[in-house]
């Protein structure tokens, strides 16, 4: 067994991957939605602890990588625009769209700047009344309250120049979006730990009784992802499909309800588009219409834009397990993080990005 010397809890780790062998009896695939946790996967080698028999998959965990090839074009026509202040997080700076990308609106004149949370977004709007701030809010469940936050903070104060350009994105909609694709190759799920402390895990119930899949909530450190993949192995092996919760220190079951009492006032569940994937169905959110007049989409007329996506990018299999980063022609060719062809290449939770800082370069079998 190979484990990075680094991690704290590494006779721990191990143990517990003795124990996934001990139980393993034949092939598994197992994936997680949560591009935190497959750093944590790539990072520690967490599949080489692992039997040849289980088959980890990294699915369309990382919001940043989802996030539509139109909308980042829309971002960029709204941070070059004299009049605007643009906001995100640093993240989303590098990540292309069909010419450019933030870092390069910035570059030629554009205000774009980096915070380190959405609030600081209302106060520069506070502070620079002769300008639109713009907030992009991208991201799963876990980041949409704080990002629902700063319009209700800009109502409140009354601020006329500050919108929010949305881009957030639902688990159960991709989960469900996978499971019913012919091609899928998932036997059970991880899902993600901090989600489900917003939401809770009521979603994910009706997932695993109508595709029989397992489901195990698990946080990020290596000895979670390794419990996390026990407990689906375990199911598996005794043919049962049952939702677990392996995060109780996060999680609840019935998730944050006041963060959730913010998410539904300020959001109304529609149709998203996932770079990559397409349009999935009642899987985001846009802003109700309580809230609608801080729609940046709409203040900014930039609402109809169409891209089209690059044809030697095929991070859309790779957010959808179907292959592996270094299983692309471009990886590392074409693509990389100085130079990336998708966001799974130069996001901090893509799966090519581990992949290619991690030097997993080379095909080496289907772990």
């Amino acid at each position: 067994m190979k484990f990075v010397d680094e991690y704290r809890d590494r006779a721990k780790a191990e143990a517990c991957a003795r124990a996934i062998a001990a139980i393993t009896t034949r092939p598994w695939s197992i994936m997680e939605v949560c591009g935190g946790q497959t750093h944590s996967i790539v990072r520690y080698g967490i599949d080489e602890l692992l039997p040849e028999k289980i088959t980890l998959l990294h699915g369309p965990g990382c919001p940043v990588c989802v996030t539509p090839l139109e909308l980042i074009d829309k971002a960029l026509l709204v941070a070059a625009r004299p009049e605007v202040i643009f906001c995100s997080f640093g993240d989303m700076i590098r990540v292309p769209g069909s010419s450019a990308d933030l870092f390069r609106v910035k570059s030629q004149g554009g205000d774009v700047r980096i915070v380190y949370s959405p609030l600081d977004a209302v106060k520069l709007a506070q502070a620079n009344p002769d300008k639109q701030v713009v907030f992009f809010g991208i991201g799963f469940e876990t980041t949409a309250p704080a990002n629902a936050m700063t319009v209700v903070m800009a109502k409140r104060l009354g601020l006329t120049n500050f919108s929010l350009l949305v881009s957030h994105v639902l688990v159960p909609p991709a989960i469900r979006t996978i499971m019913d694709s012919p091609a899928h190759r998932v036997q059970g799920f991880l899902a993600a730990g901090h989600v489900c402390t917003v939401m809770g895990t009521s979603q994910y119930g009706p997932i695993v009784e109508r595709y029989r899949v397992p489901i195990v909530v698990t946080g990020f450190e290596p000895l979670d992802v390794l419990e996390g993949i026990r407990r689906v192995l375990r199911q598996l092996e005794e043919g049962r499909a049952e939702l677990e919760n392996a995060y109780p220190r996060a999680v609840a079951a019935a998730g944050n309800p006041a963060a959730q009492d913010v998410l539904n006032d300020v959001f109304t569940v529609c149709d998203r588009a996932w770079r990559g994937i397409g349009t999935i169905p009642q899987s985001g959110w846009k802003l109700s219409e309580r809230y609608v007049e801080f729609d940046a989409e709409q203040r900014f007329d930039v609402a109809d834009i169409v891209t089209q996506e690059s044809d030697l990018c095929r991070s859309g299999e790779v957010l959808q397990g179907l292959i592996k980063p270094n299983q692309c022609d471009a990886f590392g060719k074409q693509c990389t993080p100085r130079m990336p062809l998708g966001a799974p290449m130069v996001s901090n939770e893509g799966a090519c990005a581990a992949y290619y800082q991690f030097r997993r370069t080379q095909v080496e079998g289907d772990k």
